[in-house]
């Protein structure tokens, strides 16, 4: 294990704290860090039997990203149930309007809620970290409507406090870059579809075996955008050629390169459009 500082130290105490004060946990899980440093710390200070990892399959969550939850599991003996939301079948989720992750968590949280009674004095548990609270996130709407907890946000822990405790204990994806779901390419009021997931799913794949680790493809369309950090745009317009080969046999008529690079969350920047047409 890695030493932490007072600071971090102090943060974990918390945690050991917060669950110990509870007796048993339901958390969220999708393969990120965030979530799964929750399930880790449940399955530490709860025990096996206390701590429930629940995973959605669903269109888009990445089948890479799945798997490596699957494994993140077998290797800390963390009891997994996978279920399966729907939510490509709610009009108020597929018409992707700005609130649109509120009607995904909604789905997924009430879908937890149901196992409440197979484990009953359990709590539902998500991996909102205390810096999500100043994003513009509706899931945490969804997460307030649900009654659901965040351990990470209660005890103040950041993304980088995250990633530090996740290495002391050594879990596998400390590091690994952010990956949100993958409607989030798709712009705002551009109908989310099963087609229009796996089409960003292939192209992002792609990029991996090109080896560009962190990578964002945005759907327009016909026509895509990609994004990759700003440290490997030089070696992607070297590659430019073969890449957008690629990506018109996945369906792409037209690629581009985004010369700013990956900025998360880069959608977003429409939300004040959105507010203006309201005033």
């Amino acid at each position: 294990m890695n030493e932490l500082d007072c600071t971090i130290n102090g943060k974990l105490d918390l945690l050991e704290k917060w669950f110990l004060s509870r007796k048993g946990s339901i958390v969220a899980f999708s393969g990120g860090i965030d979530s799964s440093l929750v399930l880790f710390l449940a399955r530490r200070f709860q025990s096996r039997e206390n701590a429930i990892g629940v995973i959605s399959n669903s269109e888009s969550l990445k089948n890479k990203d799945f798997n490596l939850a699957v494994s993140f599991c077998e290797t800390f003996d963390i009891q997994l149930k996978v279920i399966k939301t729907n939510e490509l079948s709610d009009v108020q989720y597929s018409q992707n309007p700005i609130n649109r992750c509120f009607f995904c968590k909604d789905h997924l949280f009430h879908d937890l809620q149901k196992l409440e009674s197979e484990y009953p004095g359990f709590e539902i548990l998500s991996g909102t970290n205390y810096d999500d609270l100043g994003d513009y996130r509706p899931g945490l709407d969804a997460a307030e409507k649900n009654k659901v907890s965040s351990p990470l946000s209660d005890c103040k822990l950041t993304k980088d406090d995250v990633r530090l405790i996740a290495l002391h204990f050594g879990l596998p994806n400390w590091n690994k870059p952010a990956s949100p779901c993958l409607s989030s390419r798709i712009p705002y009021s551009q109908v989310v579809t099963n087609l229009k997931l796996r089409q960003i799913e292939a192209a992002e794949d792609m990029l991996n075996r090109f080896d560009f680790e962190d990578v964002r493809v945005r759907h327009f369309g016909s026509f895509a955008k990609i994004e990759v950090q700003k440290g490997d745009l030089e070696k992607l317009y070297a590659l430019k050629d073969s890449i957008f080969n690629e990506m018109k046999i996945i369906g792409f008529e037209r690629t581009e390169i985004d010369p700013e690079g990956l900025v998360s969350g880069k959608m977003n920047r429409v939300l004040n459009q959105f507010e203006l047409k309201k005033e």
